[in-house]
């Protein structure tokens, strides 16, 4: 697994406002969630499959076909909802501005409805 690869994602995510980093799965250690500090949703997955480097991000299920079809190494969801949820293989050549603009979309699908303020 390309560890500098991870490094960057992670420190991209983490450039968003409000989101913090976490290990959620005891028996995993490697696997990481990127997640919004207001509802805790996760927009970022990071975990090793077979070796390889893969990044689940969630995107608009009218637009995930769309990526499947342009991009060789996006393909439906690792064990997450296929619909709303795309696997980027990051073991292989990838548009980094591409990637980074995906990991934006999927911080702004998480981000939950925000709440007005009361006027008196």
């Amino acid at each position: 697994m390309n560890q500098a690869k991870k490094q960057k994602i992670i420190k991209y995510a983490l450039s968003l406002p409000n989101t913090f980093e976490d290990y959620p799965f005891p028996e995993d250690p490697i696997s990481v969630v990127i997640k919004h500090k207001e509802n805790k949703k996760w927009f970022v997955l990071i975990m090793e499959v077979n070796g390889k480097l893969y990044l689940n991000i969630k995107t608009d299920p009218n637009y995930s076909e769309l990526l499947r079809k342009a991009y060789d190494y996006i393909i439906p969801a690792y064990h997450m909802n296929k619909e709303h949820w795309n696997t980027i293989l990051m073991d292989f050549e990838v548009d980094n501005q591409l990637v980074e603009e995906l990991i934006e979309q999927s911080y702004e699908l998480t981000r939950g409805k925000r709440y007005k303020t009361r006027r008196n």
